[in-house]
């Protein structure tokens, strides 16, 4: 759920043509099975995924779950599961509270057993506070933010978790994935919130992907995913999970938009974007080619841009120009007080004929950083990221 999103709360467009290419694959089984409960009218996949597209929810507050058990090596920075370090998001069980009164008011809270932090929207007003670190930021977004400057949340803002925070950004994620690489079925009704749903299953056609399936519960009524589930391969249990514990439909109050540093709060005047539209904490002007909308990293060679190599659930996505000592050197330097470096730099060393470099490997992924400065990144074992390196359309040109 972007904060900075001038569309409405909660919508997610699936292409037509990906819809109409995963039908004309059979990618979508026809409707519910006969064990499916009572309680609700028969739905097909099919107009399931129309739903999640027609959703139009913008007023909601909730009380959101993330659990995530991904294998990855534990970072001492993120705190412990009751940390309000929004970094902490990569592992553990975390609250997380969520509000939404139109497109221009927005809140979003991390809940940690001695603090919060929270990253709060109300019209052209932007702020990011921490308790833990007493401090706030304020940013004056332009009139057209959410348009053409559209940013994540997390990047921008702080919240430097990959993962998804709500169900919303879970779905949005995994819809734009539907091709016809993807098997999409139903799997009968579920009880979410206190809501009754339905459940959309979508399962990689090719099995070599790390990804099991995917379990996407959405409101009977409302059509919005109010769980997301993403099981690994060779597992019944979810190593990401996204859940609403308790959701709202009513419109909240204008209370839970304004925002007044509390006594003692160090507050800084940030800046999303310069006279150049470059935002300060992101090389390059959002949505250019070669920055960071176009997933290049800095430094890399000129005219060096992302590669995909593969398709479907099984691609691998390759970055040019990344380094160890790099992304060390942002975290923090090499001073020995830099948890998150330290787990980088002792990560396995791997090499083969591609090359030679640093393997991180989870449940649901795999990446692979080479000393040659690419990132390579899948859903995929660490065999089929070596042969990824070793593709020569791999290598910078």
């Amino acid at each position: 759920m972007s904060l900075l999103s001038s569309r409405p709360a909660l919508r997610w467009a699936v292409p037509v043509g990906v819809l109409a290419a995963a039908l004309a694959a059979g990618g979508v089984d026809s409707v519910l099975s006969a064990n499916a409960a009572p309680s609700l009218p028969e739905r097909s996949a099919e107009q399931l995924l129309v739903d999640l597209q027609n959703a139009r929810v913008q007023n909601f507050s909730g009380t959101v779950v993330q659990k995530a058990d991904l294998g990855m090596p534990s970072l001492p920075a993120a705190g412990s599961q009751g940390s309000s370090n929004l970094t902490s998001l990569i592992s553990g069980t975390h609250t997380l509270r969520v509000w939404s009164a139109g497109p221009e008011k927005m809140r979003f809270a991390l809940l940690g057993t001695l603090g919060e932090s929270d990253v709060i929207r109300n019209k052209q007003d932007l702020w990011t506070w921490s308790s833990s670190e007493n401090s706030a930021t304020h940013y004056r977004l332009s009139e057209n933010a959410g348009t053409e400057k559209e940013l994540p949340l997390q990047p921008p803002l702080g919240a430097k978790s990959p993962l998804p925070t709500t169900p919303a950004d879970a779905a949005d994620q995994l819809l734009k994935a539907i091709d016809p690489s993807t098997k999409v079925s139903t799997d009968g009704t579920a009880k979410v919130a206190g809501r009754s749903a339905y459940e959309l299953v979508l399962e990689p056609r090719d099995t070599a992907s790390r990804v099991s399936q995917v379990r996407l519960a959405v409101d009977a009524t409302k059509h919005i995913p109010l769980r997301v589930q993403v099981f690994p391969k060779g597992s019944g249990k979810p190593a990401l999970e996204v859940k609403f514990e308790q959701i709202s439909f009513a419109t909240p109050s204008d209370e839970q938009f304004r925002f007044t540093a509390p006594r003692g709060t160090k507050v800084t005047e940030g800046k999303l974007f310069g006279a150049d539209g470059e935002h300060p904490d992101l090389p390059g002007k959002a949505g250019a080619p070669g920055k960071p909308d176009g997933l290049e990293k800095p430094g890399a060679p000129a005219g060096a841009k992302p590669t995909i190599i593969g398709k479907g659930w099984t691609s691998v996505l390759v970055l040019h120009g990344a380094k160890l000592p790099e992304i060390a050197d942002k975290q923090g330097g090499h001073d020995g007080g830099n948890p998150l470096a330290g787990v980088l730099s002792s990560l396995p060393k791997v090499d083969g004929a591609w090359g030679s470099g640093t393997l991180l490997k989870s449940k649901l992924f795999s990446a692979l950083l080479t000393d040659d400065g690419r990132l390579l990144v899948g859903a995929v074992s660490p065999e089929q990221l070596y042969a990824a390196a070793a593709d020569p359309a791999a290598k910078v040109k």
